[in-house]
């Protein structure tokens, strides 16, 4: 979709609301003061009462955002032809004319770019507490959904470890999992820890 439209403000958007997971309203009240080109951050407010977090931006972004900033001159990141902030219908606008631009064969949704960003990050192997804390889920029951039909979900499972030759029961019946054994210590599963480090989908 970003190659799509010749417009910088649009593919900036799509590009920020795919990789971040962004609501439209999270999206269009985006200000600089959320962004740290210093440190190469976004400072993510969610809409609705959801946990904030801090993301790392991409080189691709960090370009992008600096021209954006050039040529805005605002407080928002994203203006109206009025120049004013651009609203959710803006948005919303946005994200139908350049998809069918793209001749994706159906209309996109601006919501769909969060939703595209979940499934991306459990397709790409990221662990659903991961997931979680990147889309700002209070309840990890509206995660799931992105991990449950994901193909790596069970990936490593039915192996055992060369070194320990050890396994350990599944709770989906008589699927065995590998485990790691550390020296000294219990059986146990690698997990991944969420923190301001870790990077959203690629695009």
């Amino acid at each position: 979709m970003i190659e799509a439209t010749t417009s910088h403000r649009d593919a900036t958007m799509i590009l920020l609301a795919f990789r971040h997971g962004l609501r439209a309203a999270e999206l269009v009240d985006l200000r600089w003061d959320q962004v740290d080109f210093n440190h190469g951050v976004l400072h993510v407010r969610r809409a609705k009462a959801r946990t904030p977090a801090t993301h790392p931006l991409t080189g691709r972004e960090l370009g992008a955002l600096r021209r954006l900033q050039r040529e805005t001159g605002s407080s928002h990141l994203f203006m109206s032809e009025r120049k004013a902030p651009i609203s959710i219908d803006g948005f919303q606008k946005v994200v139908e004319r350049v998809s069918a631009k793209a001749k994706l064969g159906f209309q996109v949704q601006a919501h769909m770019l969060r939703d595209a960003c979940g499934f991306k990050m459990a397709n790409d192997g990221v662990d659903t507490r991961t997931i979680q804390a990147h889309r700002g889920h209070k309840d990890i029951r509206h995660t799931v959904r992105y991990t449950e039909l994901s193909p790596v979900r069970f990936k490593g499972c039915g192996r055992t470890d060369r070194a320990t030759r050890t396994t350990c029961g599944h709770p989906s019946g008589n699927m065995r999992c590998s485990s790691v054994r550390r020296k000294g210590g219990p059986s146990t599963h690698p997990t991944r820890e969420f923190s301001a480090g870790d990077a959203g989908p690629t695009c």
